[in-house]
């Protein structure tokens, strides 16, 4: 499936943001009660501002968008019909596998959708719960609202995190099997917009 410019432009500053997020997360230190946040830490809360804004634009893009993967192939779990194919296409991985194969790639595949939409919820956990942290440092919303938020931000944090390396490690996986996934997300569909 070829993807809009808008879809590849929003998708790349997203994961940039994201793993700028992640890696930075890992060493900066965060501000005990009354201290000055460091240079990192106020750099993690700009950029989660900005990460936010792009998360918001991709969301709105994938609901007006007509010919790419639509939000129920994202989120199938309400749906028989997509659970339907899931558990087909789970049961197509799952038999390669059993061969010690790598499932053939294909780009409408209702697994790959699933997991997409697991990790877009998972980055908008961690940008929302973010939000709320940082709105309670600001004073604006309740003490307890902020620390429970901070507590959700960090568990999110580690969804995304699995989220990347599960995300890039098969990306590595199918390119080294021959399977040419990445070339084909990044192709210009004809007349694409």
């Amino acid at each position: 499936m070829q993807r809009s410019w808008l879809t590849r432009a929003l998708h790349t500053l997203l994961a940039l943001a994201v793993t700028h997020q992640l890696l930075v997360s890992l060493v900066m230190e965060e501000p005990e009660e009354g201290e000055a946040e460091g240079l990192l830490f106020e750099l993690h809360e700009t950029v989660g501002l900005v990460t936010l804004g792009i998360l918001l634009a991709f969301w709105l893009w994938a609901l007006v968008r007509r010919s790419e993967t639509p939000l129920g192939a994202l989120f199938p779990w309400l749906s028989p019909g997509r659970l339907r194919e899931l558990a087909a296409d789970i049961g197509r991985h799952l038999a390669a596998l059993a061969r010690l194969h790598l499932p053939e790639y294909r780009p409408a595949s209702p697994l790959a959708a699933a997991i997409h939409g697991l990790g877009l919820l998972a980055v908008t956990g961690s940008a929302l719960s973010g939000l709320t942290w940082w709105l309670g440092e600001e004073g604006l919303v309740a003490h307890a609202l902020a620390e429970a938020a901070e507590e959700v931000h960090e568990l999110f944090g580690n969804l995304v995190w699995a989220y990347l390396v599960g995300h890039a490690g098969m990306a590595v996986l199918h390119r080294l099997a021959g399977h040419d996934e990445i070339s084909a997300m990044f192709s210009l569909r004809p007349g694409g917009r």
